[in-house]
């Protein structure tokens, strides 16, 4: 079942598109009619004085009125983009950026989306809107946020979502419904990204939202949504139990408020019926699937993608029932949805103590670890897991559980994560990682009063955790809820046997079998389940250096102030109006600050104290690109090639790295640090600079593959000689090619400049195109200028 058209109903945006046409308002689309795209040729040679955004989303709202945006929308809108610049209202801009966002994201148009998205990310920066908790900002970073959702550009997204909650903490009310909304969409991504336990905690709370917001929540469609998408993730963790009753409860609330004719009621019917498929209740699932066809085509039609994979479902759920030997009622949809069964039903042969599907006899095969002792020079073989997967299992099974026995009042102050040092914190560890300072790990941070009060205990309870864990073929991991033998302090077990988090769990669909596998919450797997972990493997991994103890540890528990001084001297990121502390930051230190995953963080302290050293100042962004120009055009464009004519290898060779290292800063700097982050430490630097080139709206995106070329040839250039190389060649085809990609990164970087409209300049010498740059410095601050 497609996940995306169950719940797309839900996903409101804060502006006007697509996504909400149906709430589109009749009359003002009318009043509008005169400005649509039917003009758009006769207007497109004339540059307005000034730029109407009413006029522009009337003509757009009778766009989706007529039902003829295939056609007529992408015109209107990319006419609309050049009146608006034209006209110097970037206000209005902006707007017709994130209607172009939706408009694009929901014709798949994902390639295109990614311009849009960095230019109206970079037009709030210019506008001064970053630095703000305004709507405006909120509306551009929830829509930026969906669209790289959409894209599956994951990191990107949810950088966003949670920049979007910091500033809606501040500008919209607690019951506001657009809040329910970006907890809805960051629900989807963490559901996208197997992640179901934070999209179940995302939902929850939309609809604690929802349903403090209604009226009344007993027949409220958005209450009753909530509930489906609540049922769908529940199913994603087989907690088939509480999904039934979610997804019955979406249904009795449109049969309380009369509301079976609305069109969002096929995705209630639909969601039940895939709860149904789940529990192998192939009656009911047909029943529902049928329903929601009937009220699809009488809403959308039979020829929309909706339609068409609801009725495979439908077929799917038929086939299952035959095969069950199941007798189902042929006659159609003419029962009413009563016939379903009622929220709170019991389930007959419930799942919940143990297998259910086609393959529910079979266990999963294991990967066996092994390990040496800790202090073993080298692990045997390699864990399979990446570092941050194995402290989000470790978090979720061991730390928060001993949070919620040991420290209840706490449990809703306390963040958890694994951020800071370490190459499993950018996600690039490999086993190679793996020989030192690996193993189980997350940190708690706390604030200084909190700390005052348990930080210490919490502490010595951290380092009780059980850390023997086992990983099967799917990438489960597994830690025995037991008490390490050599501590004192540590929490109950849940349970007996081995706790289970599924990593990749996907929501169960037709024709696909499901298994009950036992989660944190159940305190134990079931006994096949439990039969196929491997020999548990005793934590840490890998010997534990020094650098990495006492003051310098890189988990367990901190003060939040003291864990970001530790990496970067300050306990909060410095002023926006301080650049020369900015400037003395590197950008491997923001990295570092900047990085990794945040477990859970309910009060947002501490994500707000880390997006504060993320949302660099961009007059300090911009100083840096000028800084950047500069050495790129002294080391690459003017000491480079005349160092390898004097034949001063060593010369050259400290060239290119100046060259290679600036340029690199200068992608990250382009493509803004608040959006893909700050470039780490030379280790890590081209692992990180791949990633980004192969974003989807990256920009100079293929500046990192010439760099490595350059490196690559370095040797030959600056030390191959006369007679080097096949044929005696000698250096001189090596050094014509180095030349060559130094002045065509140049022409690409000068295109980029001119493209974000920080120069109008076509010079290739970048040292002259510094001053260009420079003029768009509002600050008169002299650190941020050259000499």
């Amino acid at each position: 079942m497609d996940e995306e058209a169950l719940l797309k109903q839900f996903a409101a945006q804060f502006a006007h598109g697509p996504d909400d046409a149906d709430d589109t308002d009749a009359a003002a689309a009318a009043q509008g009619a005169d400005s649509t795209a039917n003009q758009v040729a006769d207007d497109a040679d004339q540059s307005p004085a000034t730029f109407d955004t009413q006029q522009f989303l009337n003509g757009l709202d009778a766009i989706f009125d007529r039902h003829t945006a295939a056609t007529e929308a992408g015109p209107y809108l990319e006419q609309a983009m050049v009146d608006a610049e034209n006209a110097g209202d970037e206000a209005g801009l902006l707007t017709v950026l994130n209607e172009t966002m939706g408009f694009y994201r929901s014709q798949g148009r994902h390639k295109e989306n990614q311009w849009i998205v960095q230019r109206a990310l970079e037009l709030a920066a210019r506008m001064g809107l970053t630095t703000g908790t305004s709507e405006a900002w909120a509306t551009t970073l929830i829509n930026c946020a969906t669209s790289m959702r959409a894209a599956k550009q994951y990191d990107q997204a949810e950088d966003l979502y949670h920049q979007a909650q910091s500033v809606c903490r501040h500008s919209l009310a607690p019951t506001d419904r657009r809040l329910a909304a970006l907890h809805n969409n960051l629900s989807m991504l963490y559901s996208e990204t197997n992640r179901p336990d934070k999209a179940e905690l995302e939902l929850r709370e939309a609809l604690r939202i929802i349903e403090a917001s209604s009226v009344n929540p007993d027949a409220d469609i958005d209450v009753s949504s909530s509930h489906t998408n609540l049922a769908l993730t529940l199913l994603t963790e087989h907690k088939l139990e509480d999904a039934h009753w979610h997804a019955a409860k979406a249904l009795e609330i449109y049969r309380t408020g009369h509301l079976e004719h609305s069109a969002h009621y096929a995705s209630a019917l639909a969601g039940f019926a895939q709860v149904c498929f789940a529990e192998r209740r192939y009656a009911d699932a047909v029943t529902g699937y049928r329903h929601a066809l009937a009220v699809i085509e009488e809403c959308y039609g039979k020829d929309t993608d909706y339609w068409r994979i609801t009725a495979d479902n439908l077929r799917q759920a038929e086939e299952a029932a035959a095969q069950a030997g199941v007798t189902v009622d042929n006659a159609g949809v003419a029962g009413d949805a009563g016939a379903l069964p009622q929220s709170g039903s019991r389930l007959p042969n419930s799942p919940a103590q143990g297998k259910t599907g086609a393959n529910a006899a079979s266990s999963p095969s294991t990967v066996s670890v092994s390990t040496g002792s800790a202090g073993a020079a080298e692990a045997v073989s390699a864990c399979p897991v990446s570092g941050l997967k194995l402290a989000r299992a470790f978090w979720t099974q061991m730390g928060k559980p001993m949070i919620a026995a040991k420290y209840p009042q706490y449990a809703g102050r306390i963040a958890a994560g694994l951020v800071g040092h370490g190459s499993e914190c950018y996600g690039f560890d490999d086993a190679y990682s793996q020989d030192h300072d690996f193993g189980p790990r997350f940190c708690l941070w706390l604030t200084d009063e909190d700390y005052a009060a348990i930080g210490e205990q919490l502490e010595v309870d951290y380092e009780a955790l059980p850390r023997k864990f086992s990983v099967d073929a799917q990438g489960r991991v597994t830690f025995e809820a037991h008490a390490r033998s050599d501590a004192s302090g540590a929490f109950p077990s849940a349970g007996a046997g081995s706790t289970v988090i599924p990593d990749a769990a996907n929501a169960p669909t037709p024709g696909t079998a499901t298994h009950d596998t036992a989660t944190a919450e159940s305190g134990a797997a079931s006994s096949d389940v439990a039969e196929a972990m491997t020999t548990p493997i005793d934590a840490p991994l890998s010997p534990v250096t020094p650098r990495v103890q006492g003051a310098n540890r890189r988990d367990g528990v901190f003060r939040i102030g003291d864990f970001f001084e530790s990496i970067t001297g300050y306990h909060t990121a410095p002023a926006q109006t301080a650049p020369h502390e900015w400037l003395m930051l590197q950008e491997s230190t923001l990295a570092a600050a900047t990085n990794g995953e945040v477990f859970a963080d309910p009060t947002g302290l501490f994500s707000k104290t880390r997006q504060g050293f993320k949302n660099m100042p961009d007059d300090v962004r911009l100083a840096l690109i000028s800084k950047r120009l500069g050495m790129i055009a002294q080391a690459g464009q003017y000491n480079l090639p005349r160092s390898l004519k004097r034949g001063d290898g060593a010369a050259a060779w400290l060239s290119i790295h100046e060259f290679v290292q600036a340029t690199a800063s200068l992608v990250f700097l382009v493509n803004v640090p608040m959006v893909v982050g700050y470039m780490p430490y030379y280790k890590w630097q081209f692992a990180a600079l791949r990633k980004l080139s192969g974003s989807m709206f990256a920009l100079l995106p293929n500046v990192g593959e010439q760099l490595e070329t350059v490196m690559r040839l370095s040797s030959a250039a600056c030390y191959g000689g006369a007679g080097f190389g096949e044929g005696g060649k000698g250096a001189a085809p090596a050094i014509e090619k180095i030349n060559d990609i130094v002045e065509q990164i140049a022409v690409d970087i000068v295109k980029e400049l001119k493209r974000e409209h920080l120069t109008t300049s076509g010079e290739t010498f970048l040292e002259w195109q510094r001053p260009y740059v420079e003029d768009h410095i509002a600050s008169d601050d002299p650190v941020l200028k050259s000499l």
